[in-house]
């Protein structure tokens, strides 16, 4: 069972990055399809970005396209999440999760599809 640990979340002021880290030992045996999700605070959880294992192809959602990069090290076992031009809008707990079949609704964000999660990293903005 792969186990997966963010981290690098923090407190950053309006406009300025962060880059979030999911350790996952053995994910590239096992995960098709690694992904960012986030629950911001009195929402439910969302889709931030996903990327296929095989090839790196990612994929965004809109609210964060231009501004985000997920990326993966395979070397390292790690996944990123590169944030740049931070808002007020991003904070919320952060989520990486993994999914062992190769789906198009995996790579589009649907949560169903992702089978193993991490316990979160809390972004928050300050200003």
């Amino acid at each position: 069972q792969v186990q997966l640990v963010e981290s690098g979340g923090g407190s950053v002021r309006p406009g300025g990055s962060l880059r979030l880290s999911c350790l996952a030992p053995g994910y590239t045996d096992t995960m098709r399809v690694m992904a960012w999700f986030r629950q911001r605070p009195g929402k439910e959880r969302e889709w931030v970005a996903t990327i296929q294992t095989s090839d790196s192809s990612s994929y965004y959602t809109d609210p964060v396209k231009g501004r985000f990069k997920i990326s993966q090290d395979k070397n390292k076992n790690t996944v990123y999440l590169h944030m740049n031009t931070i808002l007020p809008a991003d904070i919320g707990l952060y989520y990486c999760a993994g999914a062992r079949r190769f789906t198009f609704e995996a790579l589009l964000g649907d949560a169903r599809q992702f089978d193993t999660w991490g316990q979160g990293t809390r972004v928050s903005v300050s200003s």
